[in-house]
């Protein structure tokens, strides 16, 4: 920002903030008077995505006759890449674009895909054939209708690339966190929030769901393509109430710094002690001052005053404030947010295998409910339906853990919480393990029934699969969520759906390497062994238990200068937290 009647740069550091906040025009804080626009969007975004990705499974087999193993290998890497994508459109929106940017692109982008997705249901052409008869080969799609159905994929991609990391956020920003009506107002919204999204997940999972398979694929897509057009139409008919909080950048800015520093400083000894390592004053009121620490010591060079290099601006008080070349010199503060992020690293490592294990069974559920008999009189269940008792365990278990469960714990072992959030991510981890196991009997039983078992036997598994999540899933966010710098809580986010991302590639790879390889994943499941690939997959489940009991017993948990561990402490209040947790990660 340039300052008239001097030259910018000869403008000091200090003298351009004052300047800047002084030209900062006063916010006006519309609160409630914008949730009806914010909330409305993101409902309407949920039921008009979520129905249908829930879905997208049976309309690739029976709409475009893909093959199981090839379109749960689609499934995968479009599942995969919407979680990747965050990352990216995190970046975009702290480092250049701002909340209400990258959300207006990202929700017109979900609307063009979702409208795409319609036409090649609802248009002839764009679609294979119907099969002539059960018994004949039916015709797969053309490599123009591909085409438009991997371009409605790309757009919904980029939709969620800019909605999952941004949409939670921006709505807090409505309200003034300075205030205590406006911190009533935020937990307030957020416990819209997690209402809306419980409404839209169960209303997409089954109203919608129904639509597409009962009724008629192009009217089943074309009802969530319209919600996604009113959530556009209800963003941008707020504009003049919202607040847009301006991009303040990225810390992967910082990341990048303290590892050029310390690559520079490669060759020079480690510093021998803190006292020799650039630390100044830490005056923010936002982000906590990380006390140092004795591991990863290569990455203490980022920060050592060792070069004529090293030179420093100094204050009006004569105090060292600011390095002049922040990618030669660092700060304590930024080796140790570095530091933090690589103490987590191994930990988070372990939600990879956890949600490969997920993806599988959510996959070839779908297959078995398929060749189950889900008749409930006139009325045939969903194949796709299934993750509505997920969703309704999740829901129920969490509030039982919160007022029975963590009150009975907290009496025995004198800790708040009950157990340590780490202890809670093992023990959802060792439910997935009793998950597979169970997933594989019940498959066993539906083969030796040549198709005539009921689908109600498939609900047990998903039962302990979303009791699992309540542990494992929702302790990981936790977990990063409190040991993350206040600055970094972003990444974590988005750290933890590139978990999601990277076990969903993994599950795709793995389904065509078992089938290639064994012969168990065919088309038509009773001349397969899913039993045995589920064992598989439970005896990595196992495996990844192991591992992370061993980096967890490894972690050192972050402190503050005031010498206290954030491992233990809550991320906000009970439950709300849980659901708002389980809220990111399905968004």
């Amino acid at each position: 920002m340039e300052v008239q009647g001097a030259p910018p740069d000869r403008i000091k550091p200090a003298e351009k903030q004052r300047v800047s906040a002084a030209a900062e025009p006063a916010v006006r804080y519309r609160g409630w008077k914008s949730m009806p626009y914010v909330i409305g969007n993101e409902t309407c975004e949920r039921l008009g995505t979520m129905g249908t990705t829930a879905n997208l499974l049976v309309y690739l087999t029976t709409v475009f006759h893909m093959d199981s193993v090839r379109a749960a290998t689609f499934i995968n890497v479009f599942s995969g890449t919407s979680n990747l994508a965050p990352l990216l459109g995190a970046f975009l929106c702290d480092t250049f674009l701002g909340r209400y940017n990258t959300l207006a692109a990202a929700s017109v982008a979900s609307f063009v895909g979702m409208v795409l997705l319609t036409l090649t249901a609802a248009i002839g052409s764009m679609h294979p054939p119907p099969c002539a008869s059960a018994s004949s080969a039916c015709q797969g799609p053309t490599h123009w209708q591909l085409s438009a159905l991997l371009a409605s994929f790309a757009f919904l991609v980029v939709g969620a690339g800019g909605i999952r990391p941004c949409n939670l956020a921006f709505g807090a920003d409505q309200f003034d966190p300075r205030t205590d009506s406006g911190r009533r107002g935020i937990a307030s919204f957020f416990n819209w929030y997690y209402f809306t999204f419980t409404v839209a997940m169960m209303i997409s999972d089954t109203l919608i769901i129904y639509l597409q398979s009962n009724v008629n694929w192009a009217i089943g897509l074309a009802v969530p393509a319209a919600l996604m057009g009113l959530s556009c139409a209800l963003f941008f008919m707020g504009t003049r109430l919202y607040v847009r909080v301006r991009p303040e950048g990225s810390p992967f800015t910082s990341f990048a710094q303290v590892l050029v520093a310390a690559a520079r400083k490669r060759s020079l000894p480690a510093p021998a002690s803190a006292d020799d390592l650039f630390d100044p004053p830490h005056h923010s009121k936002l982000v906590t001052k990380i006390a140092y620490t004795d591991q990863f010591r290569c990455l203490d060079k980022a920060a050592a005053v060792v070069t004529p290099e090293d030179a420093v601006i100094l204050g009006a008080d004569g105090r060292t404030t600011a390095a002049a070349n922040p990618w030669r010199l660092c700060t304590v503060q930024q080796v140790e947010e570095v530091k933090v992020l690589a103490r987590i690293i191994p930990v988070w490592s372990s939600s990879i295998g956890y949600y490969v294990v997920l993806t599988q069974l959510g996959t070839y559920t779908v297959f078995q409910a398929m060749q189950t008999d889900r008749r409930m009189g006139r009325f045939e269940v969903p194949a796709g339906s299934l993750i509505v008792f997920n969703m309704l365990a999740l829901t129920v278990w969490i509030p039982v853990y919160d007022r029975a469960v963590v009150p009975a714990l907290q009496r025995f072992t004198g800790r708040e919480g009950g157990i340590s959030q780490l202890q809670r991510v093992g023990i959802g981890l060792a439910l997935s393990v009793a998950t597979m196991v169970m997933a594989a009997a019940v498959e066993q039983r539906r083969r030796s029934a040549s198709g005539n078992m009921c689908w109600a036997w498939l609900v047990p598994q998903q039962v302990v699969q979303g009791i699992s999540e309540a542990f494992s899933a929702i302790g990981l966010n936790e977990f990063c969520y409190n040991q993350f710098p206040e600055n970094m809580r972003s990444v974590a986010g988005a750290l933890l759906l590139l978990g999601l991302g990277v076990g969903s590639y993994a599950s795709g790879l793995m389904v065509n390497v078992v089938h290639r390889a064994t012969g168990w994943l065919p088309q038509d499941l009773n001349r397969g062994r899913v039993d045995l690939f589920y064992l598989v997959v439970g005896a990595m489940a196992m495996a990844n238990l192991a591992y992370f009991l061993v980096c967890a017993r490894w972690y050192r948990s972050k402190r503050t200068d005031g010498g206290d561990a954030d491992d233990e402490s809550p991320a906000t209040n009970g439950h709300d937290s849980n659901r708002l947790i389980k809220a990111t990660n399905d968004a």
